[in-house]
């Protein structure tokens, strides 16, 4: 038995800062009632334990909270969050998103930060051999609170629990039936997207199933659409131009009009349509052992639009009628140069249609048992695997298309349009089918238990293996595609853990834990990691708390043994050479890499200032050594051009710096890379009678990476990181069935610089709005608005195709949400 002190029943306040309304019966509660509760594993320890009290900082985010929100999947409720920066995935990313959606704690990166599922381990998602989960392979209705670990946590979990935890709890011990859907739209009229599920629990046996299904659908935004996307003006025209004029098939040349725009048929918010089963059975197998089931799969089918290839051929001068190469004859000595640059948009061919069909399956059985002095063991099998395979419709065959060119020249010279029937016929029109996946098998054990003196202990074993690969089509792999080339990517790894955790209080006041576990890989060796941690208590209304740990990030499969994968990057050409601002970069990975290293700190005080008020504060650190990163492209090329040939030699620049010169750019991973962030954690809550409030912000003070410092920056390629953020949430219950809540995000302006030049972005506010209102006892409807104002993004130069950075500002724009329940 235990009674919640206000420390307690403070850090439950602050731990859920964004579910007001859903929490604060069970808050008020709290502070006075003793009961016997159950011992439970909160996020960030291994030791089953009463309460929340430990020393590491946790926020929870209730099924509630997510259905006021509006929120239709997990990467757009972890987005919103202060402690999310830098640069993400969602459903905003057009180019090279494969439709994945991720999560970046701190900005440091989606693979440092480790996403669980009920405590365990999710297989590497997306499409190919990945390092990160794809969100999207969650369904929302499954999910009943996420909890996110704000510190390092190796020493518990392992490998990449740098950054922190996602651990996402799933709905059990369930009976009846809830029929839900929702429906959202822009205020444009666009972007429509909506969905449905069904839950259904019962008892079976000893135990209890839970069954449910979740179909939803997100719709299209095209970029044009929107008021504050300039026009795209690509050097790449639909006429096609003969190093850099346009031939009007007479051995003449025509006026080059406009360039090209692209954000006509580029999407702003890509569609996707997700299909999901998930079941859960848990049963007493016997008087002192529990049966724990988990199985899960999800079909995603997304889209991407993107402007139509653009071909970069060099054609062989020899090869070409004299018309149309006496016009570059050298004045002085009358030679032709041996090659001729043909740049086309092929609008003939229509746009860029990338699609993608994953399909993801997890199955998780566990044994949990207890023994006579209440400690407890637990076994568990997981395994999960993802299954991809996409497709660009419309791509161009490079070498067919070239070979065309010399047999037509009149009509590819002409300025005109192409016949589309005869780019297939000549090949040239072709759809790019690639394939990949990833696997995870993980067998654990564990032993917990508190001892008569209060002193918690955890130890136990893990056993993993990992597995990925991707197969791009045959004319990628053969560099024949007007796309960058790319090779095949296979590999695996094993890993076998052992880790200890005890908890001790030392006195009534002052409380010690400590972990440590030693990981041996197959690929690089051994690695262990610790972490201390402690928390004093100076009266029932405040305490200090403070972690220190160190941690590791292993290089996945793809880091490994990832072949040369060519990317268009938007980069800006220092020597104003290139012609566009997308440049071909080939990124590779290496088999020797070695694992990143880091050291966490935090520490912080909760403090119940009276009833109903209560605050905590965190000061965070983190230092990552050997980070597994590539060069930065863009500095190098800068620090190139200004006289460092270092700097040339690291990203393979030859020459001059001239622009035929950046066809061979590359970004190797490699091990020198260094992180290091600070900042501070506000959190205040406030419960009054019918009322509702809570601050959750993040104040950055430090984010440099590879010497280079991005506190308060903004980029197009390596996103924002804001040095103040924040969310103010008001809620009311003006009756058991009626509650309205409001909601404003706060993102600090911040610099940067394109081209040379210096630019700022201003700060933004974001308002959000909701109700909630029961018809009956079964019947819950909700609705809102969010971004009321219909506030614009912020431009960033060189900011994607939309001169923005979507994973830090809102694209889509005012949009109104309506979702309904009813349970039997």
């Amino acid at each position: 038995m235990f009674k919640k002190n206000p420390i307690a029943t403070a850090m439950m306040l602050s731990a859920t800062a964004t579910a007001l309304v859903s929490i604060s019966a069970q808050a008020e509660n709290a502070a006075t009632e003793t009961a016997d509760v159950e011992r439970i594993e909160v996020t960030g320890s291994r030791i089953n334990r009463t309460d929340m009290e430990t020393a590491s900082p946790v926020t929870v985010i209730t099924a509630d909270a997510i259905a006021k929100g509006g929120f239709n999947s997990v990467q757009e409720i972890l987005a919103v969050q202060p402690t999310a920066a830098g640069m993400s995935l969602g459903a905003s990313s057009n180019n090279g998103s494969g439709g994945k959606a991720t999560v970046n704690l701190r900005g440091m990166g989606v693979q440092r930060t480790l996403v669980l599922l009920n405590g365990r381990r999710m297989v590497a998602s997306g499409t190919g051999a990945d390092s990160s989960v794809d969100l999207n392979t969650i369904p929302v209705s499954m999910i009943k609170s996420i909890e996110i670990l704000k510190d390092g946590a190796s020493a518990v979990y392992g490998s990449d629990a740098i950054a922190g935890v996602v651990n996402i709890i799933t709905k059990k011990d369930y009976e009846g039936t809830e029929v839900s859907a929702d429906l959202s739209s822009t205020d444009k009229g666009d972007g429509e997207s909506g969905g449905f599920s069904i839950l259904h629990g019962r008892e079976l046996g000893n135990g209890n199933l839970v069954v449910g299904f979740q179909y939803s659908q997100r719709g299209e935004v095209i970029q044009s659409d929107r008021d504050f996307v300039p026009e795209g003006n690509s050097s790449f025209v639909p006429e096609g131009s003969l190093d850099g004029k346009v031939p009007d098939g007479e051995g003449g040349f025509n006026d080059r009009e406009e360039g090209y725009d692209y954000t006509t048929s580029s999407y702003a918010q890509t569609p996707n349509d997700l299909y999901s089963l998930f079941a859960s059975y848990n049963s007493e197998i016997a008087s002192d052992t529990e049966l724990s089931i988990d199985a899960m799969y999800t079909r995603r089918e997304s889209n991407q639009q993107m402007a139509p290839q653009p071909a970069n051929i060099d054609l062989d001068t020899d090869k070409l009628d004299d018309k149309y190469t006496d016009q570059f004859k050298d004045p002085d000595t009358g030679e032709v140069p041996d090659e001729l640059n043909y740049r086309r948009r092929m609008t003939d061919a229509g746009p860029r249609i990338y699609g993608q069909e994953t399909d993801t399956y997890r199955l998780s059985v566990a044994l949990e048992g207890y023994l006579d002095n209440d400690d407890t063991w637990n076994m568990s099998a997981t395994y999960g695997r993802n299954e991809s395979k996409d497709v660009v419709e419309n791509s161009i065959h490079a070498g067919n298309m070239e070979e065309s060119i010399y047999n037509n020249q009149d009509d590819w010279f002409s300025g005109d349009e192409m016949d589309r029937d005869f780019l297939v016929d000549d090949g040239i029109i072709y759809t790019e089918n690639n394939e990949g996946g990833n696997e995870q098998f993980t067998l654990a054990a564990g032993y917990s238990g508190i001892s008569e003196t209060d002193i918690g202990y955890a130890f136990g074993v893990e056993s993993r293996f990992e597995s990925g690969y991707y197969t791009p089509d045959e004319v990628t792999q053969a560099g024949e595609s007007t796309a960058a080339q790319q090779d095949p990517t296979e590999g695996d790894y094993t890993v076998n853990s052992a880790y200890a955790e005890v908890s001790v209080p030392v006195t009534e006041q002052f409380a010690v834990e400590a972990a440590t576990r030693y990981d041996r890989y197959s690929t690089f060796g051994g690695a262990t990691t610790w972490k201390l941690g402690a928390t004093y208590r100076f009266t029932e209304q405040f305490m200090i708390r403070s972690v220190a740990a160190t941690g590791f990030r292993a290089p996945s499969v793809s880091e490994l043994y990832a072949g040369n994968s060519g990317s268009f990057d938007y980069l800006a050409d220092p020597w104003g050479h290139a012609q566009d601002a997308q440049i071909l970069v080939n990124y590779t990975g290496d088999e020797n890499l070695s694992p990143e290293e880091s050291e966490s700190f935090t520490f912080g005080a909760v403090w119940e200032i009276t009833e109903g008020v209560s605050t905590t504060l965190d000061y965070w650190k983190f230092d990552i050594t050997d980070a597994i990163s590539r060069v930065d492209v863009q500095a190098k090329l800068n620090e190139c051009a200004a006289g460092d040939q270092a700097a040339c030699d690291a990203i393979n620049i030859t020459g001059d710096g001239r622009a035929n010169d950046l066809d061979t750019l590359t970004s190797p991973l490699t091990n020198i890379g260094e992180q290091n962030t600070s900042g501070i954690d506000l959190n205040v809550s406030f419960n009054y009678d019918i009322f509702k409030v809570m601050l959750d912000t993040t104040y950055l003070l430090d984010f440099t990476q590879d010497d280079i410092d991005y506190t308060g920056k903004i980029d197009g390629n390596i996103g924002g990181y804001s040095e103040l953020k924040s969310t103010l949430t008001l809620g009311a219950e003006f009756t058991e069935d009626f509650s309205v809540q409001y909601s404003a995000q706060y993102i600090q302006g911040m610099d940067g610089e394109y081209y040379g030049d210096a630019f700022s972005t201003d700060d933004v506010v974001y308002h959000n709005a909701s109700s909630s209102y029961f018809l009956n006892d079964s019947w819950l409807v909700n609705g809102g608005v969010k971004n009321i104002l219909d506030t614009e993004p912020e431009e960033v130069p060189g900011g994607n195709d939309m001169e923005t950075v979507p994973s830090i500002y809102d694209v889509v724009g005012r949009t109104f949400f309506v979702s309904t329940s009813y349970k039997f």
